[in-house]
């Protein structure tokens, strides 16, 4: 072994020895990450979130997605003839888009999800979110078939968990009144399930590094965040657009048990183990 392959050698084992406390203090723990529709576009950032998910199950963290797809979305409505659109960041949704939203879902993004995990050895099967949300329409303003959730029932998540299996679960909702299906954006469904698994850890991946007092300056990260510091990033502005409904989710996951919420950038390459297993992390983390 030549004197820099021996440098390489001893790099990669004091990593692995960096990671050991972490990988034995959240063994067994439940950890719930949301990917975004966003960061899956780019297949090198998607193979790299796919290589840590399954690291994680392999030493034995019990692991739960909740996926968007919001760009898959926007391209199949494109594809017939529509324009997407939104309204304070959340999808607006007649009974057509509900149709494409459904259809891209469930046999778009989750199967190929599921697939690449168990291509690594991950044991990962698909749970349509309308098995497990409740979910009532948001009225103010009216987006269509846009809900909110109302009620999670786990069972199905805790069983496959107890079976070793990574539940895949999509963003979709069945309305307390009508039954009829419902969008509900992903940040929130995440933030929901989180909360009822009283998860260990809350990670949403999307395509930023985290919440910055200016979007064009990474330099201006918040590393962390306490709830009472929220609101007054909500008044100036900093908090705002696509950020609100991931800032908002990730407050009410803490204030029901979650112990800690992060958010993290899939663009950087296994940016999920350094959130998970090193001292500094990346991204921004929430906590009371």
């Amino acid at each position: 072994m030549s004197a820099t392959q021996f440098d390489t050698a001893q790099a990669k084992a004091a990593v692995l020895t960096e990671a050991l406390p972490y990988i034995q203090d959240f063994k067994g723990s439940t950890v719930l990450i949301k990917l975004g529709g966003s960061v899956m576009e780019v297949e090198e950032n998607l193979e790299s979130i796919m290589d840590d998910v399954a690291f994680l199950n392999a030493v034995g963290i019990r692991v739960v997605i909740v996926h968007g797809g919001g760009k898959a979305i926007s391209k199949a409505i494109k594809e017939s003839g529509h324009e997407p659109k939104f309204v304070e960041g959340l999808r607006v949704t007649d009974s057509e888009t509900m149709e494409i939203v459904r259809r891209t879902l469930n046999n778009v993004v989750n199967p190929d999800l599921v697939s690449r995990l168990q291509k690594r050895g991950a044991n990962a099967r698909p749970l349509h979110g309308n098995w497990l949300f409740g979910a009532k329409k948001i009225t103010t303003p009216d987006r269509g078939y846009v809900g909110e959730v109302t009620s999670v029932t786990e069972r199905a998540v805790v069983e496959m968990l107890d079976a070793h299996i990574i539940p895949v679960v999509t963003p979709l909702g069945t309305g307390d009144d009508d039954h009829h299906l419902y969008n509900i954006n992903a940040d929130y469904a995440a933030a929901a399930l989180a909360k009822k698994l009283k998860v260990r850890k809350f990670v949403l991946v999307s395509d930023v590094p985290g919440l910055m007092k200016d979007p064009e300056d990474p330099n201006t990260l918040f590393s962390t965040l306490r709830l009472d510091e929220i609101d007054s990033l909500k008044a100036d502005g900093t908090i705002s657009g696509g950020m609100l409904p991931k800032i908002e989710s990730c407050c009410a996951a803490i204030r029901e048990g979650v112990r800690k919420v992060h958010l993290v950038d899939g663009r950087m390459s296994h940016s999920l183990l350094l959130e998970i297993f090193t001292r500094n992390g990346v991204g921004t983390e929430i906590k009371e």
